[in-house]
């Protein structure tokens, strides 16, 4: 029985780690972009669009084909970026647990 009480208490341990990552994360910024920085797109950790920039200079009513392709490169670029992140997260907080592969936190 003893080992059920310790894991229980690593359970309830890890679920409070958990919820302050998922609070960092809500934080977070990052940032992606697209066209050398004319277009730019800030993320939460989590993954939520905080804000889009968009350089004056490129905003052509003709092309506006163009400025859509920028903004979705933008989100793509921030995406990987708030994806990463939040694995880099996950890896610290799961430290030394070797879950199976495809095993996802939170459950």
């Amino acid at each position: 029985m003893k080992n059920l009480a310790g894991l229980m208490k690593q359970a309830s341990q890890m679920q409070s780690k958990m919820e302050e990552m998922q609070a960092r994360l809500e934080t977070m910024e990052i940032e992606g972009e697209s066209g050398a920085g004319m277009v730019r797109i800030t993320l939460n950790g989590k993954g939520d669009m905080r804000r889009i920039q968009i350089d004056p200079k490129i905003v052509d009513p003709a092309d506006a084909e163009m400025l859509q392709d920028l903004i979705v490169a933008a989100h793509r670029d921030a995406r990987a970026k708030a994806d990463a992140t939040n694995k880099a997260e996950m890896q610290k907080l799961t430290g030394g647990l070797n879950l199976p592969a495809g095993m996802k936190l939170p459950f």
